[in-house]
């Protein structure tokens, strides 16, 4: 079995710290990925060597195991119980040459523990099955921007990554900011190993009147003076359609009222809707004609 330096295939120091190695996975990995080099048959071998280095050297255990027998790492526990073995063999030819005895040289030198392994676990096929590794696709991540009354409904969009159409679904009450997970649809894996994710961000701009805040919508209404005094009736817009509102007499300028289940869909909760909270703005008349500034003053002295 050749001998391969995982430190030299990742670029990183033999002192190098977790986090060192992690990065250095990262950023090899996307520069070799099969998918952004087609055809490209060392490309994908330097893939699958970065992937082999970051499993034994990200595993403390791995790692101290391949520090010290090197290529034979995996048969770290078989080379120590041969190594005891050879220690008393050892001990045993040097009782022997001190009773005059013939002494043998010996022992396995590391082309030796390396043939005689490679026969013991299946020699030429089990270094096959070795490079026949399955390693994990990488995944995918990206943004999709949806208006917010789009995020009031659930409804179905094509979206395109890596050059491939993917058809979601998006579920009413997603909010700005969330991940989703779509098992499977990032890259495919290597030597049949399982594909990786696609992980999509939603960025949701609000174009409306409506403030949200989690599944409750609020906005400001205004009302003129007469109705806010006299009261009557308003029609307010709703995510779902205008509604009538009955305005009390004597109204107060930021009065609140709740509509209750007039609010932003409850995600993946059919039928559960948020509140919307609406304040009255009063609006006060302006060019006023004469006559309307006589009434005004003579409401004012039937107040004082």
């Amino acid at each position: 079995m050749e001998y391969v330096d995982y430190y030299k295939v990742l670029g990183v120091d033999k002192k190098a710290t977790a986090d060192d190695i992690k990065n250095a996975y990262r950023k090899l990995a996307r520069k070799h990925h099969p998918d952004l080099n087609p055809n490209d048959k060392e490309a994908n071998k330097k893939f699958q060597q970065i992937n082999e280095a970051n499993e034994v050297l990200s595993d403390p255990e791995k790692r101290k195991k391949y520090d010290q027998y090197g290529k034979d790492w995996k048969h770290a526990e078989e080379f120590a119980r041969r190594g005891s073995f050879g220690e008393r063999q050892r001990q045993s030819q040097r009782q022997y040459s001190n009773q005059g005895g013939q002494t043998f040289s010996g022992g396995f030198g590391e082309d030796d523990f390396s043939d005689f392994f490679a026969s013991m676990f299946g020699g030429q096929e089990s270094r096959g099955r070795s490079r026949q590794t399955k390693f994990r696709g990488q995944d995918y991540n990206a943004e999709l921007k949806l208006d917010l009354i789009d995020a009031y409904k659930t409804h179905q969009q094509t979206i395109t990554v890596n050059g491939k159409n993917v058809r979601i679904t998006i579920p009413a009450g997603i909010e700005n900011g969330q991940q989703i997970r779509l098992k499977g649809y990032g890259a495919p894996g290597v030597n049949g190993g399982p594909n990786g994710d696609l992980y999509i961000t939603f960025s949701i701009t609000n174009n409306t009147n409506f403030k949200r805040m989690g599944n409750d919508l609020y906005t400001t209404v205004e009302i003129d003076l007469y109705t806010a005094v006299l009261g009557g009736e308003v029609t307010v817009d709703t995510l779902s359609g205008k509604v009538k509102l009955k305005v009390k007499p004597e109204t107060q300028n930021e009065t609140k009222i709740r509509l209750k289940g007039k609010g932003f869909p409850v995600y993946k909760k059919e039928g559960e809707f948020g509140d919307m909270f609406i304040t009255f703005s009063v609006k006060i008349p302006t060019n006023l004609t004469e006559k309307q500034k006589e009434l005004f003053k003579e409401l004012a002295k039937t107040t004082s």
